[in-house]
């Protein structure tokens, strides 16, 4: 009885279309955002911030820079991490080399950075798909490891490939306290989370829905096939570099090529397959799957050996954690292809109707 929509009356074309069009979702979003703005600066401790909620954050976001290419335009990318590693080292040179660069700026040209190279290693999508299309984006894996490791301009000449920042300020506000840093992760969420959301429920998120679909039968009603697949590469890149900016910048400080590893961009689509494909929500909650499930592994496994008398080493618990992350992936694919928000809008309509059975 808590989720009816009975007597939700709409009388605007405007009011039918919002993006929470039942009170009860709105007023839970209301509450979801007033206490990751108050209640978590405020009560949350530094460990934490550090070592789940930025992260969180900064995975979220690139996770749905992935799904809007992955999940609903459907041009399967494994060069994730590549996007990632260019926005960061974008948005390191401007920082560096333009006397008293603003952050937000930096960021904004590093998302362009990673545009430009997604929309360079997105051409092949328009003469091949699928498989050959995922070796074609993880060409831009590879690449990107030579080139931030090779070409010492990249990285101001150093010679290990490995670069820094600090003194980072926001306003003329500084981010060099957890909160700071995890109150700015979360107002770029926000903004593009919600730009992302508005993007995919008009024209160009149905363009790209239909060539996910069949783009024979797009093109045959009028949908450039280039134009949709090269602006989901576009507007995926700009979204995983901001994120690959601010995983270097924010969370990191310094860092070096092997940070965004090919490790990252499988990490990156297993968050979107876990989460649910062609869902905002699911990248959300495909992140903080991926980011909880380690550290619980690592506190829980040693309990449990404990307890029968047997000890695990650090190790082992990163084996058994590949091997889990494999069997839900294979879990996922073959019972609950559309994820964990697919299983949640289950629950929901399972609300809508209780105590009633579904």
């Amino acid at each position: 009885m808590l989720y009816r929509e009975n007597g939700q009356f709409k009388v605007t074309y405007r009011a039918d279309q919002q993006i929470f069009p039942i009170a009860q979702d709105r007023v839970a979003i209301g509450l979801l955002i007033l206490a990751a703005f108050v209640v978590v600066p405020l009560t949350a401790s530094d460990y934490l911030f550090r070592a789940i909620l930025i992260p969180f954050l900064i995975f979220a976001l690139a996770a749905v820079g992935v799904n809007l290419l992955v999940g609903y335009c459907g041009q399967i990318s494994l060069g994730s991490g590549a996007f990632m590693a260019v926005g960061a080292y974008g948005a390191y040179n401007f920082f560096v080399r333009i006397p008293d660069m603003p952050l937000i700026p930096a960021l904004i040209l590093g998302g362009l950075c990673a545009t430009a190279f997604g929309i360079l290693f997105g051409l092949p999508s328009l003469r091949v798909r699928g498989l050959y299309l995922a070796v074609a984006t993880l060409a831009a894996q590879f690449f990107s490891d030579w080139m931030f490791l090779r070409v010492k301009w990249f990285t101001n000449d150093s010679p290990s490939g490995s670069v820094s920042v600090s003194n980072l300020q926001v306003f003329g506000l500084p981010l060099d306290s957890a909160v700071s840093k995890y109150l700015f992760c979360l107002c770029v969420l926000a903004v593009i989370g919600l730009l992302a959301k508005n993007l995919v429920r008009g024209a160009i998120g149905r363009q790209w829905m239909a060539i996910r679909d069949m783009d024979v039968a797009a093109a045959v009603i009028g949908i450039r096939p280039m134009s949709a697949k090269l602006s989901a590469f576009a507007i995926s890149s700009f979204i995983i570099g901001v994120a690959g900016a601010l995983w270097g910048f924010v969370y990191l400080g310094s860092w070096e090529p092997a940070a965004f590893s090919v490790d990252q961009s499988f990490r990156l689509l297993f968050m979107v397959i876990i989460g649910g494909m062609g869902s905002i929500l699911g990248s959300f909650l495909g992140a903080a799957f991926i980011v909880v499930l380690p550290i619980l592994l690592s506190q829980m496994l040693p309990l449990l050996a404990g307890t029968v008398g047997l000890s695990i080493s650090t190790a082992t618990i990163s084996h058994i954690e590949l091997m889990i992350f494999g069997g839900l992936i294979v879990w996922f694919l073959v019972v609950e292809p559309h994820g964990l928000a697919k299983l949640w809008s289950v629950g929901k309509q399972k609300l809508r109707v209780w105590p009633f059975p579904y």
